[in-house]
């Protein structure tokens, strides 16, 4: 019996510690409360504690900014990324599907013209890779929440948010290298010229029925399409590498939280724009103009491209003696 009463003892004994623990918690709980209540009260009153921060932001403890900011990012700036990338890929599909696309009316000639240095390409490739992992991480990162997470897993949308963010960032520095160096050594053949304005009107001649049909207006180095495509890539480029280095090196720039704000606003902004000029450049390099593609890859071109896409360019290398051949 001894034992028995032991053992109902014990249980009695720790039955009653934790009812006082319980009770403890409780009033430990309580306590937070309080204690959190008093210290935002006094923060509102404009009390100032001290800190060893050396950010001119260090005296702020509770950040203030514009709600409608975040409003802007989910309501529209994540649809507008969405209608940027799905949305231009559609048109372009449905356009080729009344269209066709820009065949050589006089076939390949088999003749390759130098256009592009190596390095040329390289940069090209240099800047045109990590910009389209950054458009794709980017739309998970901006827009993947509304569009992406209702319909995954909770571990697989983390996972994905996270392997989304590590790409990003790594991505962005050679991006930026070849914005950078696409922006300072390809802007002199990129000057508008007044023959560009003929080139929109007949739609560069891409178009392959009514009035526009066979239609081949002057063109330079470069069209008046891909010149436009230079320049917002040149604007927003810049645009987008500025916001994005205060947004990745916080601790470097000491940004103030409407700051960041601000560059998150300008970096989405700039990402649409660039994403809907990317694919338009993607689809009339690979899929529209036959013999596109080749540009950059090899850089060279074919004789017969040159001369129905660029004759302006073509007849200046044969008059100054620059043209080659690839042998």
């Amino acid at each position: 019996m001894n034992k028995w009463f032991k053992h109902i003892g014990l249980a009695i004994a720790l039955l009653f510690s934790a009812v006082c623990l319980a009770n403890g918690g409780d009033e430990l709980a309580n306590q937070v409360q309080q204690s959190d209540a008093q210290i935002w009260a006094q923060l509102k009153d404009g009390v100032q504690g001290y800190t060893a921060s050396k950010s001119e932001f260090h005296a702020q403890p509770i950040n203030t900014y514009d709600l409608r900011a975040l409003e802007l990012r989910s309501d529209w700036l994540a649809p507008a990324l969405m209608a940027a990338l799905f949305g231009m890929i559609i048109i372009f599909i449905l356009f080729i599907k009344v269209n066709g696309i820009s065949k050589l009316h006089h076939g390949f000639s088999g003749k390759m013209v130098y256009r592009w240095s190596k390095f040329d390409v390289s940069i090209h490739w240099l800047g045109a890779i990590p910009c389209l992992l950054l458009i794709l991480t980017g739309l998970v990162l901006l827009a993947g929440r509304f569009f992406f997470q209702p319909y995954l897993g909770e571990g697989v949308w983390a996972a994905l948010v996270n392997g989304a963010k590590q790409v990003h960032d790594v991505m962005a520095i050679p991006f930026m290298l070849g914005w950078a160096l696409m922006t300072v050594l390809w802007a002199k053949n990129q000057l508008p010229k007044m023959y560009d304005v003929k080139w929109f009107m007949v739609v560069g001649g891409y178009i392959n029925f009514g009035p526009f049909k066979g239609k081949h207006p002057d063109a330079g180095f470069a069209n008046a399409g891909e010149k436009m495509w230079f320049w917002a890539f040149a604007l927003f480029g810049f645009v987008i590498s500025a916001s994005g280095m205060l947004l990745l090196f916080p601790n470097l720039f000491e940004p103030s939280r409407t700051l960041s704000l601000i560059a998150l606003i300008l970096h989405s902004v700039s990402a649409i724009v660039i994403c809907a000029f990317s694919i338009v450049h993607i689809f009339m390099a690979t899929v529209m103009s036959e013999g596109g593609m080749e540009c950059m890859v090899s850089g060279y071109c074919d004789e017969n491209w040159a001369t129905q896409h660029h004759n302006l360019w073509f007849d200046e290398i044969k008059a100054d003696g620059t043209l080659k051949y690839k042998e």
